[in-house]
C-alpha cells in the first residue's frame, strides 16, 4: 500500500473552494513527512485551473518524486449537489485533467439511477485513455448503503469503474465497514479513504443521509480512539492483499493545522499498517 494525502487537508473551514496553504507549500510539506502522493482536488487545480499553472505544478510534483494518486475535478463532485453527476456528461475536460497530472483514477459522482447510463460511457471513454472512474463511499449518494454499492456497480459492469472504501460515510449511515464489507468490495477496490469521527446525539456537526436522515457527530482525529476503528480496516485491506493508495482525507481545518494533521496522520498509520517505503 502506499500513502496519499489529500488536498483535502489544506482547505479552509467550511470550505471546499478555498485553501489555507499554497500547492507549493502542501507539496513540499508531503515530501518531507514521507507520503507518497497527493490526492488532488478543484480547490487547488481542477478542470478550470489554466493549463499553463497545471503544467508547472506537474513540474513540481515530478521534481519532488510524488505521485497524484486520483483527482477530483471540479467543485461539484465533493459537494455532492445535484450538479455533482454532471462531470459523467462531458467526461472529456475531466480525462484531460487527469492526463496533464499522470494521474489513471478520476472521481466521480452519481445521484439517481438516471446517470448509470453515463457512467458506464464516461467509463467507456475513460477505458480508451486507460483511465478508471471511481465514486466514494458517500452520505446522499448511490454509494450510500453497502447493498447499493455493489448493486449500483454490477448495473455499471464496467471493470474501470470502482469505489473509493471509506469508512467514515458508511458507519454515518449506519453500515458495517470491517472486513466483510472490503471483502464484498474487492473486486471494485480501487481506493481508500480514511476520516474519523464519534457519532454522538448532541455532536456539533450533522451529516444529511438519505437511510437514516439527519446524523450528528464530532470530528476527530485519526489516531483518537472511539470512532472509526482503523485496526479493524487494515485487518480488512490484509485480508483482501489491497496494494492501492490508502488516502488521509479529512477536513482538519476546525481540529488542527494541516501541519500537524498531515504529520499526525503519517505517524499514526505507520504504526497500525505496513507500507511501501
Amino acid at each position: 500500500m502506499r500513502l496519499s494525502l489529500s488536498v483535502r487537508v489544506a482547505e479552509a473551514p467550511g470550505s471546499k473552494e478555498k485553501t489555507l496553504m499554497p500547492f507549493n507549500e502542501l507539496a513540499h510539506l508531503a515530501k518531507r513527512i514521507g507520503y507518497h502522493a497527493l490526492c488532488m482536488r478543484a480547490s487547488q487545480a481542477g478542470v478550470q485551473t489554466a493549463p499553463k499553472i497545471i503544467a508547472d505544478m506537474r513540474k513540481k510534483i515530478d521534481g519532488l518524486g510524488l505521485a497524484i494518486s486520483m483527482v477530483t475535478g471540479d467543485f461539484a463532485i465533493p459537494m455532492n449537489n445535484d450538479d455533482g453527476p454532471l462531470a459523467l456528461r462531458n467526461i472529456e475536460p475531466y480525462l484531460g485533467l487527469a492526463e496533464q497530472f499522470g494521474a489513471s483514477l478520476i472521481r466521480v459522482a452519481m445521484k439517481k439511477q438516471e446517470d448509470i447510463p453515463w457512467a458506464q460511457r464516461a467509463a467507456d471513454q475513460a477505458c480508451e485513455r486507460g483511465i478508471r472512474l471511481v465514486h466514494q463511499s458517500h452520505t446522499q449518494s448511490l454509494f450510500e448503503t453497502v447493498d447499493g454499492s455493489l448493486e449500483v456497480l454490477k448495473k455499471i459492469n464496467r471493470e474501470n469503474f470502482g469505489i473509493i472504501y471509506e469508512p467514515q460515510n458508511l458507519d454515518l449511515c449506519g453500515q458495517d465497514y470491517g472486513p466483510e464489507t472490503i471483502k464484498l468490495f474487492e473486486p471494485y477496490l480501487f481506493n481508500v479513504y480514511l476520516q474519523n469521527h464519534i457519532l454522538r446525539p448532541n455532536g456539533h456537526a450533522i451529516a444529511n443521509t438519505w437511510v437514516r436522515g439527519n446524523v450528528r457527530f464530532d470530528p476527530i482525529r485519526l489516531q483518537d480512539r472511539g470512532g472509526i476503528d482503523f485496526e479493524l480496516v487494515f485487518e480488512g485491506l490484509k485480508a483482501i492483499g489491497y496494494d492501492g493508495y490508502v488516502t488521509v482525507h479529512q477536513a482538519f481545518s476546525d481540529i488542527m493545522k494541516p501541519e500537524e494533521a498531515a504529520e499526525q496522520s503519517y505517524e499514526y498509520l505507520t504504526r497500525i499498517a505496513q507500507f511501501e517505503d
